[in-house]
């Protein structure tokens, strides 16, 4: 799904749905599945109309996987880090320093017409990418998961483990 104008020339973001594997070589780098680097590319056109842009890569606030979105999303994070903020600030003025700190997390790194970037590599470590990455737009960003971590973990959809297995199974590893 890409990015669409809406009404008195309003631009509404595209939305990430999509799925995929990617290899990841030992250098950390890897496509974006088509699906998703269309929309990615859509809320981020580069300035000189050529294919490729900017990708953010950080951690989950929660999960061992990595979150990634395009630059124009920042602004967004951040409304929604300031709103969590002041929900939860006490009496004295003191709030939760971790709300930010969790999930604020994130380095830009190019992408080439071809979806390919370079993953960074404390990101990589921290969610156990090694040989392949599992792609899954989630709306408002993408989670990039190690396809065995997202399998193990507690809570995450069965149709999305389901995913990663069928991924998986057709690159030859079972899962």
């Amino acid at each position: 799904m890409c990015a669409i104008s809406k009404g008195f020339g309003v631009s509404v973001r595209g939305r990430y749905q999509g799925d995929g594997i990617g290899l990841v070589d030992d250098k950390g780098r890897v496509a974006i599945p088509s699906a998703l680097r269309t929309t990615l590319s859509a809320n981020a056109p580069k300035a000189n109309g050529k294919d490729g842009g900017t990708i953010i890569i950080g951690a989950h606030q929660k999960n061992r996987c990595l979150v990634a979105y395009d630059p124009g999303y920042v602004d967004i994070l951040a409304e929604r880090l300031d709103r969590r903020e002041s929900e939860n600030t006490s009496e004295n003025g003191e709030y939760d320093y971790n709300i930010k700190r969790a999930a604020a997390s994130g380095e830009a790194v190019p992408f080439d017409g071809s979806g390919r970037f370079i993953m960074p590599a404390f990101p990589r470590f921290y969610a156990g990418i090694k040989g392949h990455a599992f792609f899954y737009g989630v709306l408002d960003y993408i989670e990039i998961w190690d396809p065995a971590t997202l399998i193990a973990t507690d809570g995450m959809p069965p149709v999305v483990k389901e995913m990663a297995r069928f991924y998986m199974a057709e690159k030859g590893v079972q899962l």
